[in-house]
Protein backbone atom coordinates (compact mmCIF):
# COMPACT_ATOMS: atom_id res chain seq x y z
CA UNK A 1 0.00 0.00 0.00
CA UNK A 2 1.36 3.41 -0.98
CA UNK A 3 0.62 6.44 1.20
CA UNK A 4 1.59 10.07 1.20
CA UNK A 5 1.27 12.58 4.02
CA UNK A 6 2.21 16.19 4.61
CA UNK A 7 4.48 17.23 7.46
CA UNK A 8 6.52 20.18 8.59
CA UNK A 9 9.17 21.08 11.14
CA UNK A 10 8.97 20.06 14.77
CA UNK A 11 6.01 21.41 16.71
CA UNK A 12 3.59 21.49 13.78
CA UNK A 13 0.30 19.64 13.64
CA UNK A 14 -0.02 15.89 13.30
CA UNK A 15 0.52 14.58 9.76
CA UNK A 16 -2.59 14.52 7.60
CA UNK A 17 -3.16 11.97 4.89
CA UNK A 18 -3.57 13.30 1.40
CA UNK A 19 -2.81 11.94 -2.06
CA UNK A 20 0.34 13.16 -3.75
CA UNK A 21 2.07 12.44 -7.02
CA UNK A 22 5.72 11.51 -6.53
CA UNK A 23 8.26 13.00 -8.91
CA UNK A 24 10.35 10.46 -10.85
CA UNK A 25 13.56 9.46 -9.17
CA UNK A 26 16.73 10.71 -10.82
CA UNK A 27 20.44 10.80 -10.09
CA UNK A 28 21.69 14.23 -9.08
CA UNK A 29 24.49 16.13 -10.76
CA UNK A 30 26.85 18.82 -9.50
CA UNK A 31 24.36 21.37 -10.87
CA UNK A 32 21.68 20.21 -8.42
CA UNK A 33 22.23 22.63 -5.57
CA UNK A 34 19.93 24.03 -2.90
CA UNK A 35 17.35 21.26 -3.12
CA UNK A 36 14.59 21.22 -0.51
CA UNK A 37 11.98 18.68 0.54
CA UNK A 38 8.41 19.29 -0.57
CA UNK A 39 7.06 18.26 2.85
CA UNK A 40 5.35 15.09 1.68
CA UNK A 41 6.15 11.77 3.32
CA UNK A 42 5.57 8.84 0.96
CA UNK A 43 5.44 5.27 2.25
CA UNK A 44 5.05 1.67 1.20
CA UNK A 45 3.86 -0.94 3.69
CA UNK A 46 5.68 -4.27 3.84
CA UNK A 47 3.32 -7.25 3.61
CA UNK A 48 4.46 -9.11 6.73
CA UNK A 49 4.10 -7.82 10.28
CA UNK A 50 7.32 -7.88 12.28
CA UNK A 51 9.66 -7.63 9.30
CA UNK A 52 11.78 -5.01 11.04
CA UNK A 53 13.30 -3.17 8.07
CA UNK A 54 16.68 -2.00 9.29
CA UNK A 55 19.02 -0.42 6.73
CA UNK A 56 18.60 0.69 3.17
CA UNK A 57 20.59 1.52 0.03
CA UNK A 58 20.04 2.47 -3.61
CA UNK A 59 21.66 0.46 -6.41
CA UNK A 60 22.99 2.07 -9.59
CA UNK A 61 19.83 1.12 -11.49
CA UNK A 62 17.75 3.01 -8.91
CA UNK A 63 16.36 -0.08 -7.21
CA UNK A 64 15.97 0.31 -3.45
CA UNK A 65 17.36 -2.55 -1.35
CA UNK A 66 16.93 -3.05 2.39
CA UNK A 67 17.49 -5.55 5.17
CA UNK A 68 14.69 -7.02 7.26
CA UNK A 69 16.51 -7.92 10.46
CA UNK A 70 13.55 -9.48 12.28
CA UNK A 71 12.09 -11.03 9.14
CA UNK A 72 15.45 -12.54 8.07
CA UNK A 73 14.98 -11.28 4.53
CA UNK A 74 16.45 -8.90 1.98
CA UNK A 75 13.88 -6.66 0.30
CA UNK A 76 13.94 -4.87 -3.04
CA UNK A 77 11.52 -2.39 -4.61
CA UNK A 78 11.28 0.12 -7.43
CA UNK A 79 12.09 3.74 -6.59
CA UNK A 80 8.36 4.55 -6.24
CA UNK A 81 7.67 1.63 -3.91
CA UNK A 82 6.13 -0.70 -6.50
CA UNK A 83 7.48 -4.09 -7.51
CA UNK A 84 8.37 -5.23 -3.99
CA UNK A 85 10.23 -8.55 -3.81
CA UNK A 86 11.54 -10.19 -0.61
CA UNK A 87 14.30 -12.81 -0.51
CA UNK A 88 14.48 -15.11 2.56
CA UNK A 89 17.99 -15.84 3.79
CA UNK A 90 19.21 -19.48 3.68
CA UNK A 91 19.83 -19.68 7.45
CA UNK A 92 17.11 -18.75 9.98
CA UNK A 93 17.91 -16.15 12.61
CA UNK A 94 20.74 -14.51 10.65
CA UNK A 95 19.54 -10.98 11.48
CA UNK A 96 20.76 -9.12 8.37
CA UNK A 97 21.89 -5.67 9.50
CA UNK A 98 23.76 -3.31 7.13
CA UNK A 99 23.51 -3.43 3.32
CA UNK A 100 25.73 -1.67 0.79
CA UNK A 101 26.49 -1.70 -2.91
CA UNK A 102 29.70 -3.49 -3.87
CA UNK A 103 32.21 -2.80 -6.62
CA UNK A 104 30.76 -5.79 -8.50
CA UNK A 105 27.30 -4.11 -8.51
CA UNK A 106 25.97 -6.79 -6.20
CA UNK A 107 24.53 -5.94 -2.78
CA UNK A 108 26.55 -6.98 0.27
CA UNK A 109 25.17 -7.25 3.80
CA UNK A 110 26.24 -8.25 7.31
CA UNK A 111 24.51 -11.06 9.21
CA UNK A 112 24.69 -9.93 12.81
CA UNK A 113 23.60 -13.22 14.38
CA UNK A 114 24.81 -15.47 11.55
CA UNK A 115 28.50 -14.45 11.69
CA UNK A 116 28.50 -14.20 7.92
CA UNK A 117 28.79 -11.65 5.15
CA UNK A 118 26.13 -12.08 2.48
CA UNK A 119 26.01 -11.15 -1.18
CA UNK A 120 22.86 -10.89 -3.28
CA UNK A 121 22.69 -10.34 -7.02
CA UNK A 122 20.12 -8.21 -8.84
CA UNK A 123 18.33 -11.47 -9.64
CA UNK A 124 18.13 -12.40 -5.95
CA UNK A 125 20.83 -15.09 -5.85
CA UNK A 126 22.33 -15.17 -2.36
CA UNK A 127 25.85 -16.33 -1.45
CA UNK A 128 27.15 -16.38 2.13
CA UNK A 129 30.71 -16.19 3.43
CA UNK A 130 31.60 -17.36 6.94
CA UNK A 131 33.77 -15.02 9.00
CA UNK A 132 36.87 -16.91 10.25
CA UNK A 133 36.59 -15.61 13.84
CA UNK A 134 33.50 -17.07 15.59
CA UNK A 135 30.70 -14.98 17.15
CA UNK A 136 31.93 -11.61 15.86
CA UNK A 137 28.49 -9.91 15.65
CA UNK A 138 29.24 -8.13 12.34
CA UNK A 139 27.37 -4.85 11.93
CA UNK A 140 29.01 -2.17 9.84
CA UNK A 141 29.68 -2.71 6.14
CA UNK A 142 30.87 -0.36 3.40
CA UNK A 143 32.56 -0.32 0.02
CA UNK A 144 36.19 0.74 0.25
CA UNK A 145 38.20 2.74 -2.28
CA UNK A 146 40.15 -0.47 -2.97
CA UNK A 147 37.03 -2.19 -4.34
CA UNK A 148 36.67 -4.51 -1.35
CA UNK A 149 33.87 -4.58 1.20
CA UNK A 150 34.97 -3.62 4.71
CA UNK A 151 33.04 -4.56 7.84
CA UNK A 152 33.19 -4.19 11.61
CA UNK A 153 33.23 -7.13 14.01
CA UNK A 154 31.52 -5.62 17.04
CA UNK A 155 32.11 -8.49 19.48
CA UNK A 156 35.57 -9.51 18.21
CA UNK A 157 37.17 -6.03 18.17
CA UNK A 158 38.28 -6.40 14.57
CA UNK A 159 37.82 -4.77 11.19
CA UNK A 160 37.28 -7.21 8.34
CA UNK A 161 37.85 -6.93 4.61
CA UNK A 162 36.26 -9.19 2.01
CA UNK A 163 37.05 -9.23 -1.69
CA UNK A 164 34.37 -9.72 -4.33
CA UNK A 165 35.42 -13.38 -4.62
CA UNK A 166 34.94 -13.94 -0.89
CA UNK A 167 38.48 -13.80 0.56
CA UNK A 168 38.42 -12.39 4.11
CA UNK A 169 41.21 -10.64 6.02
CA UNK A 170 40.82 -9.43 9.62
CA UNK A 171 42.65 -6.63 11.46
CA UNK A 172 42.66 -6.30 15.26
CA UNK A 173 41.89 -2.84 16.70
CA UNK A 174 44.62 -1.62 19.14
CA UNK A 175 42.17 -0.62 21.91
CA UNK A 176 40.70 -3.79 23.49
CA UNK A 177 36.92 -4.27 23.47
CA UNK A 178 36.36 -1.02 21.55
CA UNK A 179 33.14 -2.21 19.92
CA UNK A 180 33.45 -1.18 16.25
CA UNK A 181 29.85 -0.25 15.48
CA UNK A 182 29.80 1.46 12.07
CA UNK A 183 32.23 2.36 9.30
CA UNK A 184 32.46 4.51 6.20
CA UNK A 185 34.82 5.14 3.31
CA UNK A 186 36.47 8.52 3.70
CA UNK A 187 37.48 10.97 0.97
CA UNK A 188 41.12 10.17 1.82
CA UNK A 189 40.78 6.59 0.54
CA UNK A 190 40.77 5.11 4.06
CA UNK A 191 38.01 3.44 6.04
CA UNK A 192 36.78 5.31 9.12
CA UNK A 193 34.94 3.56 11.94
CA UNK A 194 33.26 4.31 15.25
CA UNK A 195 34.44 2.62 18.45
CA UNK A 196 31.30 2.51 20.58
CA UNK A 197 32.79 1.20 23.82
CA UNK A 198 35.99 3.27 23.85
CA UNK A 199 34.54 6.61 22.59
CA UNK A 200 37.00 6.83 19.72
CA UNK A 201 36.91 7.19 15.96
CA UNK A 202 39.28 4.89 14.11
CA UNK A 203 40.90 5.04 10.68
CA UNK A 204 42.28 2.06 8.80
CA UNK A 205 44.29 2.24 5.58
CA UNK A 206 43.82 -0.29 2.75
CA UNK A 207 46.99 -1.96 4.05
CA UNK A 208 45.46 -2.38 7.52
CA UNK A 209 47.28 0.37 9.47
CA UNK A 210 44.96 1.67 12.22
CA UNK A 211 44.97 5.12 13.83
CA UNK A 212 42.60 6.05 16.67
CA UNK A 213 41.23 9.48 17.62
CA UNK A 214 39.83 9.95 21.14
CA UNK A 215 36.59 11.94 21.33
CA UNK A 216 36.41 14.98 23.67
CA UNK A 217 34.00 13.33 26.08
CA UNK A 218 34.24 9.89 27.68
CA UNK A 219 31.19 7.63 27.35
CA UNK A 220 29.94 9.42 24.23
CA UNK A 221 29.15 6.12 22.47
CA UNK A 222 29.81 6.89 18.78
CA UNK A 223 27.55 4.94 16.42
CA UNK A 224 26.74 5.34 12.75
CA UNK A 225 29.24 7.24 10.60
CA UNK A 226 29.19 8.55 7.04
CA UNK A 227 31.26 10.71 4.71
CA UNK A 228 29.82 14.21 4.39
CA UNK A 229 29.63 16.44 1.35
CA UNK A 230 32.06 18.82 3.10
CA UNK A 231 34.96 16.33 3.02
CA UNK A 232 34.67 15.38 6.71
CA UNK A 233 33.21 12.32 8.43
CA UNK A 234 30.00 12.75 10.42
CA UNK A 235 28.78 10.42 13.16
CA UNK A 236 26.05 9.91 15.74
CA UNK A 237 26.80 9.82 19.46
CA UNK A 238 24.31 7.42 21.00
CA UNK A 239 22.49 7.98 24.29
CA UNK A 240 20.87 5.68 26.80
CA UNK A 241 21.48 2.04 27.65
CA UNK A 242 22.37 -0.33 24.81
CA UNK A 243 24.75 -3.23 24.26
CA UNK A 244 25.65 -3.30 27.93
CA UNK A 245 26.76 0.33 28.06
CA UNK A 246 24.95 3.41 29.34
CA UNK A 247 26.15 6.16 27.01
CA UNK A 248 25.69 9.91 27.28
CA UNK A 249 26.15 11.07 23.70
CA UNK A 250 23.09 12.83 22.29
CA UNK A 251 25.25 14.69 19.78
CA UNK A 252 26.13 14.72 16.11
CA UNK A 253 29.89 14.65 15.66
CA UNK A 254 32.14 15.75 12.82
CA UNK A 255 35.75 14.71 12.37
CA UNK A 256 38.13 15.95 9.69
CA UNK A 257 40.56 13.62 7.97
CA UNK A 258 43.23 15.21 10.19
CA UNK A 259 41.30 14.15 13.31
CA UNK A 260 39.77 17.47 14.44
CA UNK A 261 36.45 16.82 16.18
CA UNK A 262 33.41 19.10 16.52
CA UNK A 263 30.21 18.12 18.32
CA UNK A 264 26.66 19.48 18.01
CA UNK A 265 24.10 18.88 20.76
CA UNK A 266 20.81 17.44 19.49
CA UNK A 267 17.54 19.15 20.54
CA UNK A 268 15.89 15.92 21.73
CA UNK A 269 17.44 13.68 24.36
CA UNK A 270 15.27 10.59 23.89
CA UNK A 271 15.20 8.21 22.19
CA UNK A 272 18.73 7.95 20.90
CA UNK A 273 19.50 8.89 17.33
CA UNK A 274 20.46 5.78 15.34
CA UNK A 275 21.63 6.24 11.74
CA UNK A 276 22.65 9.09 9.49
CA UNK A 277 23.31 9.81 5.82
CA UNK A 278 23.87 12.63 3.35
CA UNK A 279 20.57 13.87 1.94
CA UNK A 280 19.86 15.13 -1.58
CA UNK A 281 20.37 18.66 -0.22
CA UNK A 282 23.93 17.66 0.84
CA UNK A 283 23.06 18.14 4.50
CA UNK A 284 23.39 15.38 7.07
CA UNK A 285 20.12 13.66 8.03
CA UNK A 286 19.61 11.30 10.94
CA UNK A 287 16.90 9.04 12.35
CA UNK A 288 15.74 9.38 15.95
CA UNK A 289 12.66 7.38 16.88
CA UNK A 290 9.61 9.08 15.38
CA UNK A 291 11.69 12.01 14.07
CA UNK A 292 14.17 12.86 11.37
CA UNK A 293 16.88 15.40 12.02
CA UNK A 294 18.67 17.60 9.49
CA UNK A 295 22.12 19.04 10.24
CA UNK A 296 23.68 21.80 8.14
CA UNK A 297 27.48 22.06 7.76
CA UNK A 298 27.38 24.82 10.38
CA UNK A 299 25.65 22.51 12.85
CA UNK A 300 22.10 23.93 12.69
CA UNK A 301 19.64 21.14 13.48
CA UNK A 302 15.98 20.93 12.45
CA UNK A 303 13.68 18.06 13.38
CA UNK A 304 10.83 16.59 11.32
CA UNK A 305 8.18 14.08 12.52
CA UNK A 306 7.81 10.66 10.94
CA UNK A 307 4.42 10.04 12.59
CA UNK A 308 3.18 8.44 15.78
CA UNK A 309 4.61 5.02 16.46
CA UNK A 310 7.37 5.31 13.85
CA UNK A 311 10.93 4.21 14.54
CA UNK A 312 13.28 5.42 11.87
CA UNK A 313 16.38 3.26 11.50
CA UNK A 314 18.39 3.11 8.28
CA UNK A 315 18.46 6.16 6.02
CA UNK A 316 19.86 6.69 2.52
CA UNK A 317 19.77 8.92 -0.55
CA UNK A 318 22.05 6.57 -2.46
CA UNK A 319 25.53 7.38 -1.20
CA UNK A 320 25.95 5.19 1.86
CA UNK A 321 29.05 5.44 4.02
CA UNK A 322 31.12 6.66 1.11
CA UNK A 323 31.99 10.11 -0.30
CA UNK A 324 28.63 11.40 -1.61
CA UNK A 325 29.13 11.30 -5.37
CA UNK A 326 26.01 9.17 -5.90
CA UNK A 327 22.78 10.79 -4.74
CA UNK A 328 19.17 10.56 -5.87
CA UNK A 329 16.44 13.15 -5.34
CA UNK A 330 14.81 11.02 -2.64
CA UNK A 331 15.74 10.32 0.96
CA UNK A 332 14.65 6.80 1.97
CA UNK A 333 14.08 5.71 5.57
CA UNK A 334 13.43 2.25 7.03
CA UNK A 335 10.68 2.40 9.68
CA UNK A 336 11.42 -0.62 11.87
CA UNK A 337 8.36 -0.25 14.11
CA UNK A 338 5.68 0.16 11.47
CA UNK A 339 7.21 -2.23 8.90
CA UNK A 340 7.38 0.27 6.07
CA UNK A 341 9.78 2.15 3.83
CA UNK A 342 9.22 5.91 3.66
CA UNK A 343 10.83 8.64 1.59
CA UNK A 344 10.95 12.37 0.98
CA UNK A 345 11.14 14.08 -2.39
CA UNK A 346 13.68 16.87 -3.00
CA UNK A 347 13.51 19.54 -5.72
CA UNK A 348 14.73 23.08 -6.36
CA UNK A 349 12.82 25.80 -4.51
CA UNK A 350 9.86 27.20 -6.39
CA UNK A 351 10.39 30.73 -7.72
Amino acid sequence: MLKSCVFGTVGLLMMALQPAVAAPQRWLTAADQGLITDGVLHSVQLPQVGSGPTTITVAKDGQVWFTESAGNRIGRMNPDGTGLIEYPLPHPGSAPRIIALGADNNLWFSQHDGNRIGRITAAGVITEFDIPTPATKPRAIALGADGAIWFGEFAANKIGRITTDGRITEFTIPTPDSGPRALAAGPDGNIWFSQFRSSKIGRITPAGVITEFTLPRANSGPGDITAGADGALWFVELSGGMDGLNTDGNRIGRITTEGVVTEYLMPSTSPSAVNLAVGPDRNIWYTQGSKLGRVTPEGRITEFPLGDGARGVGISAGSDREPPTRLVNRLYVADGARDRIVWLEFAPPKP
